[in-house]
């Protein structure tokens, strides 16, 4: 009787393990897609922000002249934020 039985499941179970395969493959496909597909589209929407607004002007310019080998001198601008939207630095 132990040989009846376990001849009925030797037959069954070959097809078990490539069915699980596929299916495992198929459901890594899946979520790749998704993961990859949410990242597009959360950049594309990064992309669409426009770019700050503002208004500066100059306060000061220094010019400073640098004595050695190298002749360019020191120029310092300073730049005051009057309005429009906040800059990030």
């Amino acid at each position: 009787m132990f040989d009846a039985i376990q001849s009925r499941l030797d037959g069954d179970d070959r097809a078990v393990s490539p069915v699980i395969g596929v299916v495992l493959m198929v459901a890594i496909t899946v979520i790749l897609a998704a993961v990859i597909g949410s990242t597009v589209l959360g950049v594309g929407d990064q992309l669409d922000s426009t770019a700050p607004q503002v208004q500066l002007s100059v306060e000061d310019v220094n010019v400073t002249n640098v004595e050695s080998d190298t002749p360019p001198n020191l120029t310092t601008v300073t730049l005051r934020h009057t309005g429009g939207d906040d800059l990030e630095l």
